[in-house]
């Protein structure tokens, strides 16, 4: 099929830089996604956005340039259910790659058990309105009751500001849950203030709760932004990211996002965003548990 790129739709950035910061051995993209191709695995028809293609192969390919040994795809809101596209990059990964998917009440325990076969090992669940329509949170945890027989853990995205109201429901989930981005703090805020405070609460008081820190480019105000070589780049979403790293060592993540999807402002060179994690772990122990050692534990347990 021939799709039509969303008015404005920023592509991914072509030739990003070699990091500065080498990676220590097996680190982990724990946050990335495939899009498409269109024309091999067709976006979904109730797509908030249409996508750039972004093959696996052209994620292959940006893995090893910045010197990951591992990927983990995260299931794109573009493609639905439908996690046929997240999978193929999976099965070619010899591997090196495992998943999230998106999922409905309707899959069965065949289905789940042949995307476990394929690496599969968790399931997001998606709260940003503007990117998906509402799903029951009786069908959300039915799913997550039903994954954790598998050992398959929640990734949940949602915003600060909605943070009290989907409390309730985040602490029900029976599985380990891992937060997006932080859950998208307001970094114009103090990293000390009431907002960001609930964050941490909830880090706190439930230890089955990881973060991603990640996506800067998403969060920053004021940046600088990671392009033209810029080694200090987001420095107003440092603190944010710092905290969480050093209070919670071993319940973080990173990824890159690849390929960015739905930014307005800038499209960021990876390999500068790599040269941002020395800024939010700054020391080796840090940076081996953030990269290495959290996301194998996680999504490769049986190499443990």
């Amino acid at each position: 099929m021939e799709f039509t790129k969303t008015p404005g739709w920023m592509d991914w950035y072509t030739g990003p830089s070699k990091p500065r910061f080498v990676l220590p051995a097996g680190a982990v993209d724990a946050h990335c996604h495939v899009f498409g191709p269109g024309a091999e695995f067709p976006f979904a028809p109730e797509r908030k956005y249409t996508p750039c293609d972004a093959s696996k192969a052209q994620l292959f390919a940006l893995r090893d340039h910045l010197g990951f040994a591992k990927n983990v795809v995260v299931q794109a809101t573009c493609h639905g259910s439908d996690n046929s596209a997240m999978v193929d990059a999976l099965k070619a990964s010899n591997g090196r790659a495992r998943g999230v998917a998106t999922v409905k009440r309707s899959i069965s325990d065949a289905e789940i058990q042949a995307m476990h076969d394929a690496g599969v090992r968790g399931v997001r669940f998606n709260f940003v309105k503007r990117l998906v329509d509402f799903t029951p949170k009786d069908e959300l945890l039915e799913i997550a009751t039903r994954i954790h027989k598998w050992g398959w853990h929640v990734v949940i995205y949602f915003e600060a500001v909605d943070l009290p109201e989907l409390w309730d429901f985040f602490t029900a989930l029976p599985t380990t849950v891992v937060v997006d981005h932080m859950g998208r703090p307001d970094v114009a805020l103090p990293v000390d203030g009431p907002q960001f405070a609930l964050f941490e609460k909830f880090m706190r008081e439930h230890t089955n709760v990881w973060s991603k820190v990640t996506c800067p480019e998403r969060l920053s105000v004021t940046g600088p932004k990671a392009l033209n070589g810029e080694q200090n780049a987001y420095q107003d979403v440092v603190p944010f990211a710092k905290r969480i790293v050093e209070q919670f060592p071993d319940r973080v993540l990173w990824g890159t996002d690849w390929p960015h999807p739905n930014l307005k402002d800038h499209m960021p060179d990876d390999g500068l965003l790599v040269d941002f994690i020395p800024h939010i772990a700054p020391t080796a122990e840090l940076q081996k548990k953030l990269l290495v050692d959290n996301p194998n534990r996680l999504y490769w347990p049986e190499e443990q």
